[in-house]
């Protein structure tokens, strides 16, 4: 128990979100990672067992899913919505003039119909 408590401890205590830069979002989950914004196709919300969240999807088809900012039941946050914003702008105005849409693994693969030709966009 004495060895769990402060790895329990180390865990909680770790700052979780992301830090925009010029050219890339550094996500803070539980360890660091650099994406930068050229390679982001999309952000969107996505909602899993009542909480809403931040996912960042890349060029080559990884999803990841920020720690925060997060809103839900239990963990109510009334600025989400413009958090979510401000992240979604900071990529649109530092993606680059090279920047040019990938379509998703699964589209490669002949998979479901695009629509309105936005890979990314969430269903109907």
């Amino acid at each position: 128990m004495a060895v769990v408590l402060p790895f329990v401890l180390l865990i909680a205590s770790r700052p979780f979100g992301v830090t925009l830069a010029q050219s890339a979002a550094v996500v803070h989950n539980l360890r660091r990672r650099t994406i930068p914004w050229a390679d982001v196709q999309a952000i969107q919300v996505e909602s899993i067992f009542g909480a809403r969240t931040v996912v960042i999807y890349e060029a080559g088809g990884r999803r990841t899913r920020l720690r925060a900012p997060i809103t839900g039941f239990l963990t109510w946050d009334r600025t989400f919505e413009e958090k979510f914003h401000v992240i979604g702008r900071w990529w649109l105005d530092h993606r680059g003039p090279d920047w040019a849409p990938v379509p998703p693994p699964w589209a490669w693969r002949g998979g479901p119909p695009v629509p309105g030709g936005n890979s990314f966009a969430p269903p109907a």
